[in-house]
């Protein structure tokens, strides 16, 4: 087994050892010179550190963890893997093959649990299919749309003897995992492209997962096209680009929204018209002649009906279309944005960013963090207002700089995967943001933090609340609070405990000389700040409503 991950260029692995997958950690004591193994504190942080290092590095990421409940307990990060199309490898003990299927201790149905949530999901019960299964594995998981793949390893494969022989895989019959570019299909998009008045450009993670961002650049710049990014999208075009519109969906930014139901053309790219990012399907986008261009042709038709689909690696089909479209000016139409831009300006984000009194706000941590870190720092964050405060205020600079749960939504996600990303990015800065509910949620991996001194900022943006589901039982259950006030413990005796260097901030004066601490410490640091207790991120599209309804106040 080890053999065939270093057949694969595995260089690291998160792990949590047990009964079932022992005889793997054995064989893993001779190899601790060329597979770094992290030990992490439950297996649900192996998944997600995984999922981190992929996401940073553009490689496949790999848990090993033992039967039963070791396994169920990373099917969080699977899931999370499979909805934000994320290549990791999960390699779980199971029992001897003779005891399968008789209730034996810790025995579980591993393949059945996860096929619905994997690319692939195999049981491994000869060691004669060890190097072909690994192989296929990462095959699997790396190519295509990415995603999560299962080896569920029994102790009898585990525990025999054969000459090893590293296998090659690069076919699977009946998966094509980036089909070849169809001459109409381009053509048909290029003279949409090319009569558009009104065009825009919808920039998902399918951008960043085929590594298309130059072509991306290329092809918004020749026919100065407007684009809008999904969450996941965010980092496959810089901030600053004068051609970046800003963030779409439910918590995005005015202008791009309303735009989507004023534009002639829609072009989506690598982006699968989640609900968050289309509100209700009954209004969007219906004036738009629709370009959808991806990967994955199941994607085609699920949630909107395209005018013209474009399958291929958007890398691909992307160069394609530029070459051959014509070289445009829209100026007009890329104008008409500012007005909303600066609507959003004067309703949301001065006060958001810029207070001039009151308690510290989100915004302007995020902003703080974020001028004062390197260009080419990795934000990763947790789930909720966090969440939503620092991808919407966060200055993205490189490719791959955000790491977030986008369609599973896992509270708990961060630590691990900063842990993940600082291993699969060691060059770079990792700013994880939380707030006070998702830090709570794997809280012990700061024992993995401890002992392996993985330098991950952590930026504690702490309200007391389970902010988001506050922000809507304020907005649609009258502020009745059920169960989202929180009693945390003191964050400076936990740090402490961790040997993790620690900051409190609540007073805005202290802010700046804060952040430049934990910027320029060379380690670990926990940087706690206590913000508005009832701050909401605005504007919003409400659950229900039309992509260009959006509020700017409850």
């Amino acid at each position: 087994m080890l053999q065939a991950l270093l057949a694969e260029g595995v260089d690291t692995v998160f792990a949590y050892p047990g009964g079932s997958i022992i005889k793997v950690y054995d064989a893993l004591y001779d190899h601790q010179t060329d597979l770094r193994q992290i030990l992490v504190r439950h297996e649900q942080g192996a998944a997600h550190a995984a999922q981190g290092y992929a996401r940073v590095s553009g490689r496949t990421g790999v848990a090993i963890v033992t039967s039963g409940p070791g396994a169920t307990n990373t099917i969080t990060g699977i899931s999370d893997a499979m909805l934000d199309s994320t290549p990791i490898v999960v390699i779980a003990g199971q029992v001897s093959t003779d005891a399968l299927g008789t209730d034996a201790f810790q025995e579980i149905d591993l393949v059945g649990v996860t096929q619905p949530i994997t690319k692939w999901s195999y049981q491994i019960r000869r060691a004669e299919d060890i190097a072909w299964a690994v192989a296929r594995a990462f095959y699997i998981a790396g190519t295509g749309r990415p995603g999560p793949v299962v080896l569920d390893f029994t102790k009898t494969a585990q525990v025999a003897k054969i000459d090893f022989k590293p296998a090659k895989i690069d076919y699977v019959r009946s998966y094509i995992p980036a089909p070849d570019p169809i001459e109409e299909q381009i053509n048909d998009a290029v003279r949409l492209i090319d009569s558009a008045r009104k065009p825009l450009v919808l920039v998902g993670h399918g951008v960043e997962l085929g590594h298309a961002e130059k072509e991306l650049a290329e092809f918004i710049e020749k026919g100065d096209l407007p684009a809008a990014r999904t969450l996941l999208g965010l980092a496959a075009l810089p901030t600053e680009h004068p051609l970046n519109m800003g963030m779409l969906g439910m918590h995005g930014n005015l202008a791009p929204n309303v735009k989507t139901n004023e534009c002639d053309v829609l072009i989506a790219v690598g982006m699968r018209f989640d609900d968050r990012v289309t509100g209700t399907l009954n209004t969007y986008a219906k004036q738009a002649k629709i370009i959808h261009l991806d990967i994955d042709k199941s994607e085609f038709g699920k949630n909107v009906k395209p005018d013209i689909t474009v399958l291929g690696d958007c890398r691909q089909t992307l160069r394609l279309i530029t070459e051959r479209m014509a070289k445009a000016s829209h100026t007009e139409w890329i104008e008409s944005f500012k007005p909303l831009d600066k609507e959003e300006y004067d309703k949301v984000i001065k006060e958001a960013v810029h207070p001039e009194s009151g308690p510290i706000r989100m915004g302007e941590v995020v902003t703080a963090v974020s001028d004062a870190a390197p260009h080419n720092a990795v934000l990763v964050n947790d789930v909720g207002l966090n969440q939503m405060f620092s991808s919407r205020y966060f200055k993205y600079r490189s490719p791959r700089s955000i790491v977030t749960s986008g369609g599973l939504g896992t509270m708990g996600f961060c630590m691990p995967a900063a842990i993940g990303a600082s291993f699969g990015a060691p060059e770079r800065m990792i700013l994880a943001f939380f707030g006070d509910g998702g830090f709570q949620m794997n809280i012990q991996e700061l024992g993995t933090i401890m002992q392996t001194q993985a330098p991950v900022k952590m930026i504690l943006m702490n309200n007391t609340y389970l902010g988001n589901v506050r922000q809507w039982q304020q907005m649609m259950f009258n502020s009745r609070y059920s169960c989202t006030h929180m009693m945390n413990p003191d964050y400076s005796k936990v740090a402490s405990a961790y040997g993790i260097p620690y900051i409190l901030v609540t007073e805005r004066e202290q802010l700046k000389d804060a952040v430049e601490q934990m910027i320029a410490a060379k380690g670990p640091f926990l940087l706690e700040v206590a913000v508005e207790k009832e701050e909401n991120v605005m504007p919003m599209i409400k659950p229900g409503n039309s992509v260009d309804e959006m509020i700017f106040s409850i």
